[in-house]
């Protein structure tokens, strides 16, 4: 499907654009042409700027007003994304038309964050799963789940990667205050095989259930880890144990059955559901065995009502749209290489990972969706961490380096532990003055002519923040979150005209992994060895040989 896209009307903007961004952007084309508008200029020359500058949804609050973009800039965006289509690709998103043209298939995600909608794409489908999924929770935390010796399950262990480990692992981490006391949940991605070992290291087999989460039920990383910890199982049990303490969900039944597991124990994905899309599906099973499934259906309507915003919001009053017009902004026609997204919030401590294969899996492209080259940049790096962390380690740059890097911050107006504590006014103390200093700088002695003022100490400023706060952590809310920054990529895809659902690189490094792994396997001077071998370019050889050379023969 293409989008209508009103060629003429994007050059006129783009020009217009780029003007404004020679006055505003400190890496602009043309920067240096007029004189700059500061940060402080525009807060002087306007009084209602923190008003106007700003978003309000439901317990979600969008400051952009330390944005480097007026008004004339702003309004000029907001044609962009008419111009590009966006009204019309939002509706085309949301009723389930196939915008992955690479792949001929729908992006449903947001169904699933709608079973009780009779019209939505899968209803039905949806429908049936929730159930099931609730019924296996209850059965887990009722005790009448039991492993083969007839004890409860105390553990649950999430075997996946990607989209299969990082929206789970972030969302358990988040909503560790809503956790039930039993079962632990734990994810293990990494095949290294120190991840999975020292996960088990203290585990009993008796009452540790396992959930292997691939769609193809043959992802390397995931089979690997999942054949490992069946072994485990078997040797403290029998084989019979597998069925009693594996469930899977996957699209591919026959392969899941084929490990040992029960049909009724595998919960389906469909090829609809990307998997850095896929947490409000089956995937989301361990966030349901962690918080229950009460907390879990309050994920969901938050996320749905983000939904609802997204579709029926104007644009210049969407908060999804609107973020990915100031993202846009800054890459397209400031040249910022990446933007700093930091949660002032320990809980939120895996949400800038999660968003790093969220925003750059699905926008790191450079071919159209009609598959021409680009010749415009697309998505920047995402990169941070928990505040108050990052002020002490990577701040300095933010404050005084050579790069152009506006920084996202993630607040919540009340503490998940205790509102009453000193030191969640602390951390908000910390988040609200760093805005501060990025905007305003520190120029004071080097003004004034102050006697032996070191000019290492000038911080000039002008540089931009947004700050996110939200009212407290809770399911819905971070629900509203996580769908907010996903639909803000779905509008930056838009802007640059290319798919954000499909993931061709990554393919591409899984299909060369088994090569490698082939030569890795054979003996190092075995004629077979040679032949894989042959397959591989010149330094990859090397370093095979390098690496049987040096590993311990068993």
């Amino acid at each position: 499907m293409t989008f209508n896209r009103n060629r003429a009307a994007i050059d006129v903007l783009d020009k217009r654009l780029r003007t404004a961004a020679s006055r505003l952007l400190p890496l602009a084309e043309g920067y240096g042409q007029h004189d700059p508008q500061t940060l402080k200029l525009l807060f002087a020359n306007d009084a209602e700027r923190s008003a106007q500058f700003s978003l309000t949804v439901d317990e979600l609050h969008l400051d952009y007003s330390k944005s480097l973009i007026d008004s004339t800039a702003l309004a000029a965006l907001v044609e962009l994304a008419e111009a590009c289509g966006m009204q019309g690709a939002i509706g085309a998103l949301l009723r389930g038309a196939k915008i992955n043209p690479s792949e001929g298939r729908a992006a449903l995600h947001t169904s699933l964050r709608s079973p009780l909608a009779a019209n939505a794409p899968h209803a039905a489908l949806v429908g049936e799963t929730l159930t099931s999924m609730r019924e296996f929770v209850d059965s887990v935390h009722s005790g009448t789940w039991t492993g083969y010796d007839g004890r409860a399950i105390e553990t649950i262990i999430n075997l996946g990667i990607g989209g299969s480990d990082l929206g789970p692992a972030m969302v358990v981490d988040a909503l560790a205050d809503f956790a039930l006391e039993t079962p632990d949940v734990h994810f293990v991605s990494n095949v290294d095989p120190a991840h999975l070992t020292r996960t088990l290291a203290e585990l009993d087999p008796a009452t540790t259930l396992f959930v292997v989460a691939s769609k193809t039920f043959g992802t390397l990383e995931t089979l690997t880890n999942a054949r490992s910890a069946r072994d485990w199982l078997i040797a403290a049990s029998d084989e019979a144990a597998v069925a009693r303490h594996f469930v899977a969900v996957s699209a591919n039944v026959a392969a899941a059955c084929e490990f040992g597991i029960e049909q009724s124990n595998i919960f389906p994905l469909w090829d609809w559901v990307g998997g850095r899309f896929s947490l409000w599906s089956a995937i989301g099973l361990p966030i349901a065995l962690a918080i229950g499934f009460k907390a879990f259906d309050e994920l969901l309507a938050g996320a749905h009502a983000m939904d609802t915003h997204f579709e029926t919001a104007p644009l210049q009053e969407n908060l999804p749209v609107m973020s990915a017009l100031l993202a846009y902004w800054y890459r397209e026609y400031g040249a910022s290489p990446s933007t700093a997204v930091v949660p002032y919030s320990q809980d939120l401590g895996l949400f800038p990972a999660y968003l790093q294969q969220l925003y750059m899996e699905s926008l790191g492209k450079s071919i159209s969706r009609e598959g021409a080259v680009l010749t415009q940049r697309t998505s920047e790096i995402i990169w941070g961490s928990a505040g108050t962390n990052g002020q002490h380690s990577y701040f300095q740059q933010l404050h005084q380096g050579t790069e152009f890097t506006p920084v996202e911050f993630i607040a919540f107006a009340t503490a998940s532990v205790d509102s009453a504590d000193e030191r969640h006014r602390h951390l908000l103390a910390n988040c609200l003055s760093q805005s501060m200093a990025l905007m305003n700088g520190d120029e004071a002695g080097a003004d004034v002519g102050e006697e032996n003022w070191d000019p290492q100490k000038t911080i000039k400023g002008n540089r931009p923040s947004t700050t996110l706060l939200i009212k407290q952590l809770s399911p819905h809310n971070l629900g509203s979150l996580i769908a907010l920054y996903e639909h803000k990529v779905f509008a930056l895809s838009v802007l640059w005209n290319i798919n954000a659902f499909d993931q061709w690189g990554v393919e591409l490094g899984k299909r060369l992994s088994k090569d490698v792994y082939a030569a890795l396997s054979e003996p190092a001077r075995s004629s077979k060895s040679a032949q894989t071998a042959s397959t591989l370019d010149e330094s990859t050889r090397a370093l095979v040989h390098k690496i049987n050379s040096w590993r311990v023969p068993r």
